[in-house]
């Protein structure tokens, strides 16, 4: 009956990191589309989003309006958005977890007449909590750790 109760739990924990893969995942599909309204319904009604370049903290918002809305205001500004996430480590604690994840963006825009592509690494610092059987984000420090930009069709020696 041991042995039934552990791997229980091991099936639990498992099911519980692809759900929280499954939202970090979504919302990256989100953020292409630019379904921003769908998008802000994986965070908490609560929840905070911190966004960081070059270490300093620029953008905060708290709430799903302003999330939505901060989200918006910065998707306008580019024609096309790929994010390519990677490694996730996901530590769970009940009905909360902590998760830390790679990403590369991709923009694509006009930028004075020139058609520019924006090359960003992002880490994401999530905090989740399971709210009605989903994971949601609670709290997320996005962390823009470096930026390419160049002209769209330009060689990258």
């Amino acid at each position: 009956m041991m042995e039934e109760n552990n791997f229980n739990m091991r099936l639990s924990a498992i099911e519980d990191k692809m759900a929280i893969r499954e939202t970090f995942d979504t919302f990256s599909i989100l953020a292409d589309q630019k379904d921003l309204q769908t998008q802000s319904l994986l965070f908490t009604e609560n929840a905070v989003v911190e966004s960081y370049f070059n270490g300093q903290l620029t953008l905060t918002f708290n709430g799903r309006t302003e999330i939505r809305n901060g989200f918006a205001d910065f998707v306008k500004n580019f024609e096309t958005l790929y994010h390519l996430n990677g490694q996730q480590t996901v530590e769970l604690n009940g009905n909360t977890a902590t998760a830390a994840a790679y990403c590369s963006v991709i923009l694509t825009g006009d930028e004075n007449g020139i058609k520019t592509k924006t090359n960003l690494g992002v880490i994401y610092q999530d905090e989740f909590e399971r709210v009605d059987a989903k994971w949601l984000i609670t709290k997320r420090k996005s962390f823009f750790t470096w930026q390419e930009k160049l002209a769209l069709g330009e060689a990258v020696i």
